[in-house]
């Protein structure tokens, strides 16, 4: 078994194994292993010539100090119970810490992951706040780029937000739109005439004028709050500081 870097042409191994273990879609995929995959911002397990288990990170920090947003995490099935994402996991954080990095977080998908990913050291972080409504009376938008709403978006962070910028935006700029209004801003997808907003900051009374200004009939929002737990955390330094809100999970 060794623990490294992944090579690119083990990407196709890659692309089955995360297939596997999420189920998503050839062109989401196409968008991933384009416009975010990185050799040296990802690890995974080979076992006999076979990818066994591998898992992602996007650069990101929070009050200054860098963090590792660890994503994708998935083991083979016919690899699972053996230990190996444990032993992936813990290379990882040896390796993040070697890098300078002050902490890493990750957002389970599901409560037993929370429990798995809590018994390797991480705790709850973060929590969010999410509404859904129908649409209502139109507002106006304008449609922004990444850059222009990173700035936008560290005007109107809560205090010890965790900042994602750089790959993360541009990831995200191939699936989803970035729009301001008078007093909000957000970032949204639509899909048969729902409307999927991963972040709203501003106005949350603004809401089903979005919908409507968007062409959708209904809409689910998320935004800072302390509704639901979302990230999960785990420190390499004393210079980890606890975030107060995470955002882009990427699922």
């Amino acid at each position: 078994m060794i623990i490294k870097p992944p090579a690119r042409e083990e990407i196709p191994q890659l692309r089955q194994l995360w297939k596997q273990a999420f189920g998503d879609t050839d062109a989401f995929l196409d968008i991933f292993f384009s416009a975010a995959f990185a050799p040296e911002r990802s690890r995974c397990v080979v076992t006999d010539g076979e990818v066994a288990a591998a898992l992602y990170w996007f650069s990101c920090e929070v009050g200054g100090q860098p963090l590792a947003y660890i994503y994708a995490v998935a083991t083979a099935k016919q690899f699972r119970g053996k230990g190996l994402c444990r032993q992936l996991m813990a290379d990882t954080h040896t390796h993040l810490k070697s890098l300078g990095y002050a902490g890493a977080l990750l957002v389970p998908g599901d409560p037993g992951l929370r429990e798995m990913y809590r018994a390797m050291g991480y705790r709850d972080m973060t929590t969010n706040k999410k509404i859904s409504c129908k649409a209502g009376k139109a507002i106006h938008l304008d449609e922004i780029g990444a850059e222009q709403y990173a700035q936008l978006r560290r005007e109107r962070l809560p205090e010890n937000a965790v900042l994602q910028e750089g790959e993360n935006l541009r990831f995200l700029e191939h699936t989803a739109q970035f729009y301001r209004g008078e007093d909000v801003i957000l970032c949204a997808a639509q899909e048969n005439g729902k409307l999927t907003v991963p972040e709203l900051l501003g106005n949350a009374a603004a809401a089903p004028g979005i919908v409507a200004a968007l062409g959708c009939e209904d809409g689910a929002f998320t935004m800072p709050g302390q509704d639901e737990p979302f990230a999960m955390g785990i420190a390499f330094s004393e210079a980890f500081q606890k975030p107060s809100y995470f955002a882009f999970a990427f699922n």
